[in-house]
């Protein structure tokens, strides 16, 4: 079959059609040619953009070597002819990836599958600095890091990612990135006894470990009373905002692949009043929910867990109508909360997250800890020589791989011409596009494309609220050879 043949069965086919391909012959094609996965994943978009080398000069620094900071150092040393970058980043598997979590955490890759080694994607020109930041001076152009060397730099990019602060969480402990070898203190309570978490490796394997064992459970019960699942989403912006609901379609589906769904109760509870922030997604999500029988309570955060007994703690907050106010000719508007004790046999936990504390309280930071810069550029709002892309940006949305895909290059672009120093206006602007493919079952994935509109942005001319096979194949297949083998080398 041809590649364009491909692309177009792919795409209008709801169920395949064996005379055509085979799902195994569209798999294997798709597993193993990253070009095949550049295509489908570019299929919406175009090619990737060829650069033309710059002669402007300056020294680089990128604070974070993970998919963002390296996909750009990647581009940046394609993009000049003699390039001068510096990386700083201490975790040797920064560009893992981490959009795979949730895959291992449904039983469908191996925790093999998504660890990437940063010094094998590390481009040959820049030099590397395995060391964390720990002191950001914007104003004399110089960070500090731990081993106490000062890095100087014309020229600066924050891609440090966030922090999952499940510390925030009274009864357990840790803050962490998604890496594997730092999360000893989260480990203590999270990925056993039933309590699980998708947003490091380890915990997304041991997910599929407590998933194995509510099946278990769920076959041995008796009691006339279901087994509870509960699915947390904290008050604070996340990466991946779908993850919390992946991980619940896919416990959903293996419970019903067991033949033991109706004995476990499944609840989604979410610090917001929405499923999605897009109408057309939330109401398409609202109804797969009510299909898959789920219970859902708005407005709950998680904000303890008592891990011995098995319960976990939630705040409940709901507004009240107080005194009329002559002067404005309202009621005031009162703020209720109440702690809502739930037990559960199984929990998965989102954590709160924030910006790094070095990035946060630094002068580069906020009073909410994200990095500010101007949405469409990416460019400081302070500090014309610093630009940020990624989760730890203080932008609306973006917190996702397939943002990244899009800011790395808008970076790349400006930073370039304000480095030729043509003009004070930057040629690039970033819309806000996001991608989330929410995966809603084994063989199934909606994907949820959107930008700052607030309106669905599809990449290619199908309903885009609609749960397909294609998008499953791309997911599974397609987008991890495109971001390793395409994003990664600053290409795709």
């Amino acid at each position: 079959m041809k590649k364009e043949e491909l692309i177009k069965y792919l795409f209008t086919q709801e169920e395949h059609d064996e005379e055509k391909m085979s799902r195994r012959d569209a798999i294997k094609f798709m597993g193993v040619s990253p070009i095949a996965a550049g295509i489908i994943a570019g299929a919406g978009s175009g090619s990737a953009t060829e650069l033309a080398a710059s002669d402007a000069k300056g020294k680089i620094l990128i604070v974070g070597g993970g998919l963002a900071g390296m996909a750009t150092a990647a581009r940046l040393s394609n993009s000049l002819s003699e390039p001068d970058i510096t990386v700083i980043e201490p975790d040797p598997l920064s560009v893992s990836y981490q959009p795979g979590q949730t895959l291992v955490g449904g039983g469908i890759w191996e925790k093999e599958a998504i660890v990437y080694k940063r010094d094998d994607h590390t481009p040959d020109d820049i030099t590397l600095i395995e060391d964390t930041v720990v002191e950001f001076d914007p104003d004399n152009k110089n960070v500090t890091t731990a081993s106490g060397q000062k890095v100087d730099y014309d020229y600066m990019i924050i891609a440090t990612g966030l922090t999952l602060n499940y510390g925030a969480i009274k009864g357990l402990e840790g803050d962490i990135t998604s890496a594997q070898s730092d999360n000893e203190m989260v480990r203590k309570n999270v990925g056993k006894d039933g309590v699980c978490s998708i947003f490091f490796q380890d915990g997304a394997a041991e997910t599929w470990t407590e998933i194995q064992a509510l099946i278990e459970k769920a076959k041995n019960h008796t009691g006339e009373e279901k087994l509870q699942a509960l699915f947390t989403h904290p008050n604070t912006a996340i990466k991946c905002g779908g993850a919390p609901k992946k991980i619940m379609y896919l416990t959903d589906a293996r419970l019903r692949e067991a033949g033991v769904r109706d004995k476990v109760e499944m609840t989604f509870l979410p610090n917001g009043s929405s499923m999605f922030g897009v109408k057309e997604y939330h109401d398409a999500i609202l109804q797969q929910f009510k299909d898959r029988d789920f219970k859902w309570e708005y407005k709950t955060n998680l904000i303890a867990i008592d891990t011995e007994n098995r319960v976990a703690t939630f705040q409940n907050r709901w507004n009240e109508q107080g005194e009329y106010d002559e002067d404005l000719e309202e009621y005031d508007i009162i703020v209720q909360t109440k702690d809502i004790e739930k037990k559960y046999d199984f929990i998965h936990i989102t954590p709160p997250m924030k910006a790094p504390d070095t990035v946060g309280n630094s002068k580069i930071g906020s009073g909410k800890g994200w990095v500010p810069v101007v949405k469409e550029t990416l460019q400081h709002v302070k500090y014309k020589e610093v630009f940020c892309l990624g989760d730890v940006a203080a932008i609306p949305m973006g917190k996702t791989g397939g943002s990244v895909r899009k800011q790395y290059k808008v970076v790349v672009d400006n930073l370039v011409s304000l480095m030729e120093a043509e003009t004070d206006e930057l040629p690039a602007a970033y819309d806000g596009y996001t991608v989330c493919p929410l995966v809603t079952g084994l063989g199934t994935v909606m994907l949820a494309e959107f930008n700052w509109t607030n309106k669905p942005a599809p990449s290619f001319p199908l309903d885009p609220t609609q749960e397909r096979w294609a998008w499953w194949m791309m997911k599974v297949y397609a987008l991890k050879p495109m971001t390793i083998y395409g994003m990664l080398p600053g290409r795709a």
